[in-house]
């Protein structure tokens, strides 16, 4: 079994900050890509930013100069440092990577966290 635990979402001030994390764990060969995504109320879920194994990153306009992706292949932790955050920014984020199982297959799937509610409000 592999999982994907998020931790960090909570109620902020607009202009404040939060920190994302995802820890994955169980039976895992590798990880490719691991990303962020947030579902609003009424809304498609989006990709907030994603991070390669290599460390090359990708941002959804709305939030760059705001939001930094980065993580820890060691670990195998994702992290979203979230600054200058505003109410439209309120949403479930939700953590994705795409995990190698095993070393006998070249087989990625994408795997999802339960999600965390960020909330930006006075």
């Amino acid at each position: 079994q592999v999982r994907l635990v998020e931790s960090g979402g909570g109620l902020v001030q607009p202009g404040g900050s939060l920190r994302l994390s995802c820890f994955a764990s169980g039976s895992i060969f590798g990880i490719d890509t691991m990303g962020w995504y947030r579902q609003a109320p009424e809304k498609e879920r989006e990709l907030v930013a994603s991070i390669t194994s290599g460390g090359n990153t990708n941002y959804a306009d709305s939030v760059k100069g705001r939001f930094t992706i980065s993580r820890d292949n060691a670990q195998k932790t994702v992290y979203l440092q979230m600054n200058s955050l505003k109410p439209k920014d309120t949403a479930v984020y939700y953590c994705n990577a795409n995990i190698r199982r095993s070393s006998t297959s070249l087989v990625k799937l994408p795997y999802w966290g339960q999600g965390t509610q960020v909330t930006v409000s006075s």
